[in-house]
Order: C-alpha cells, then structure tokens, then sequence
C-alpha cells in the first residue's frame, strides 16, 4: 500500500497516535465471504443437531437414549447415509460406531478415504426398537432434518448404505439390486448405491458388489 504523507497522518494539533487510532476505527473491515459461508454452514448443522436433539415428531423419540443426528467434515467430498442408528449408536449418539461402523471404516480405508474425511448420517435420527425398519412416517419426520445437512455439507457424491436410504433419497420403490451398478441424480448431486454393512456382516457373498461400488465412488471423487 502506498504510503500517506506524514502531514496526512498527523494534522497539526493532534497527535499520531490518535490520528491512527482514527483511521482504524473508519478503515472498512474486509470480508472474507469464504469464511463467512463456512461459518453459516457449521451454524446451519449445529442448528440441526439442537433440533433433533429435542425433536419428538414420531414415535421414535419416545425410546431413544439419545438422537444421533451425523458427523463428520463440513467440506467432506462424500456424505454416507445409513437407515439408522442401532443399540452402539443410541448409546454414543454417533453413526456408525458398531460392528458395521467398524466394517464401514475398513470400506473407506480401501479407497484412502478416512471417517474424518467424510459426513456420516442415517434417515432417521433415532433407533428403531430392535433395529427394525423405520416406518415411512419416522422417515418423513426426520428427512427435513437430513436435507439441511445434505445442504450445509453440499458433498460431491452421496453413497446410500442399503435399500432403505437409496429408496429415500431417490423417491423409489426399487429393489437395492435394480439400484446398483449405475449413478444417480440427486439435485445434481451423483448418488452411488451400494450395501449396508451390517448386510455383508450377514452375507460375505455380498463383498464383491460392495467393492465394485466403492470403486466407483473412488472414481467420481477423482479430480
């Protein structure tokens, strides 16, 4: 910046200390949009994380120890999105920490991608008794809610863990199977379909489909 004229910076009859202090009051404070954009984005998921920590818009709430509203890196690439949380998750209020969290951190090292890399959440916040099947109306309750993070993360590439969360991200009725093996659109956002883990906990046939599909997550994250 170029320099102002001492007579510029020390009128006479005032000092140059207050003459700078003066100029640093009036100076614009530049903004930083990059920032502050940051800032709205963490606000808008803490926003989330408040409200379904209170929420009791279906029958869910009634049991839960505590909500598991997601996590993971604001400017993660890929958000990963379950059905919901099981008795690990209820009890930590974090996706995916048991058994199939663990496998589920084995898939992302495979890709060299790493849970803090990522966004993790499921369609519903809190557990299903016995980890049964969330009801369409415990999903409409809760798919606000996951909007807003989908919004605030604005990731890359989206992978839908099981038939449940491909079925409601996508607004079908189609089978897991007739889901797999092509990408999808999402307010133009890819969505890749593949296996929950705890599925292939159950079914080890199912490790080779899982693979392909992690393979082509791997892709779409590609510069």
């Amino acid at each position: 910046m170029e320099a102002v004229p001492a007579a510029a910076q020390a009128p006479a009859g005032s000092s140059a200390p207050a003459a700078a202090r003066a100029q640093a009051v009036e100076a614009p404070v530049p903004v930083d949009d990059g920032s502050r954009a940051g800032a709205d984005r963490a606000e808008l998921l803490s926003r989330v994380a408040a409200e379904v920590s209170a929420c009791v818009k279906c029958g869910l709430s009634a049991n839960r120890t505590t909500t598991v509203p997601g996590e993971g890196s604001l400017d993660a690439p890929v958000m990963f999105v379950g059905e919901g949380p099981g008795a690990e998750e209820d009890r930590t209020g974090r996706p995916f920490v048991g058994a199939a969290g663990q496998y589920l951190d084995k898939w992302l090292k495979s890709i060299a991608l790493d849970r803090s890399q990522c966004y993790i959440a499921n369609c519903v916040k809190c557990r299903p008794p016995q980890n049964r099947e969330p009801h369409p109306e415990e999903i409409g309750a809760c798919l606000p809610y996951l909007e807003q993070q989908i919004a605030a993360v604005r990731p890359r590439l989206i992978c839908c863990l099981g038939r449940i969360a491909a079925q409601t991200l996508l607004g079908t009725t189609s089978s897991l199977g007739a889901l797999r093996g092509r990408v999808h659109q999402r307010n133009g956002i890819p969505v890749v379909v593949t296996y929950h883990p705890s599925a292939v906990l159950r079914d080890q046939s199912l490790r080779k489909p899982v693979w392909e599909d992690l393979k082509v997550v791997q892709r779409l994250l590609q510069p």
